[in-house]
């Protein structure tokens, strides 16, 4: 039976792929690395960086998909990612397809594989297609929380406190409700839309990279100017990849 593994490589440093990634990269007879055209055309670069640097077996192919764009217009949120993932499960049947009956292939996430990423998802939707057979097995890598945290010197939890992992889109409509909240895929810059002027804030994006930039402080007090410099950054690099963490109060507060 043909397998797969799902390999987390972290932030985009090459540094974050563990020994274990790097086992189960060298090996798959195909490493699949996703491209999203030119805007995005240094996500596949550090992929390829990655690979380079790490697979070592000289049998091992490196096979370029093209991902589709995700069609949005008279769709939901839900409905146009449904039919987003409908359409990558059959890129995937395609491309699992191309390996031996009894061959190995490897999909290379950002991050780990659990976290606000579907690749998990589409490959069970692909096994459900039923027009090839194979099973998978997942490899952890390091999350942009963990790099986040790292970067800003930062437990991200407070003593005894839960921590809500949520995104841009939900912490509008939500509010800031926990002591410590992971916003994750916010492109609308949320932060600077709800009333909590007291937070703090920690910032980060392109984070384990050359690129990193991180900012910390009062919320009142710095929103603007994250704002401000991730739109300068997004404009340089033509893309950009942020998270943040929104705290409020203090460590044994309750006592």
């Amino acid at each position: 039976m043909r397998h797969i593994y799902v390999i987390g490589i972290g932030t985009g440093n090459p540094e974050h792929v563990t020994i274990q990634a790097i086992g189960r990269m060298n090996a798959a007879d195909m490493i699949f690395l996703p491209t999203k055209g030119e805007e995005k055309e240094t996500l596949a670069s550090v992929r390829r960086e990655i690979c380079e640097r790490f697979v070592t077996n000289a049998t091992t192919r490196i096979v370029e998909f093209a991902i589709p764009q995700r069609k949005t217009a008279d769709r939901s949120y839900v409905e146009s990612v449904d039919d987003w993932h409908a359409t990558l499960a059959q890129t995937y049947v395609r491309l699992i397809n191309d390996l031996p009956e009894d061959g190995t292939g490897a999909f290379l996430v950002w991050g780990d594989p659990s976290l606000y990423d579907s690749v998990i998802r589409i490959i069970e939707r692909a096994r459900e297609l039923g027009t090839v057979d194979f099973d998978f097995s997942v490899i952890p890598g390091i999350t942009s929380i963990q790099a986040l945290a790292a970067s800003h010197r930062i437990p991200i939890n407070m003593v005894g406190k839960p921590v809500e992992i949520t995104t841009g889109r939900r912490l509008v409509e939500h509010g800031n409700r926990a002591d410590s909240t992971v916003v994750m895929l916010d492109g609308e810059q949320a932060f600077s839309k709800i009333e909590d002027p007291d937070a703090e804030i920690f910032w980060g994006a392109y984070l384990g990279t050359d690129d990193e930039i991180v900012r910390s402080g009062r919320l009142g007090d710095i929103a603007a100017d994250i704002v401000k410099l991730r739109a300068e950054a997004r404009a340089r690099h033509g893309w950009i990849m942020d998270i943040y963490l929104l705290r409020k109060g203090r460590d044994f507060d309750d006592l």
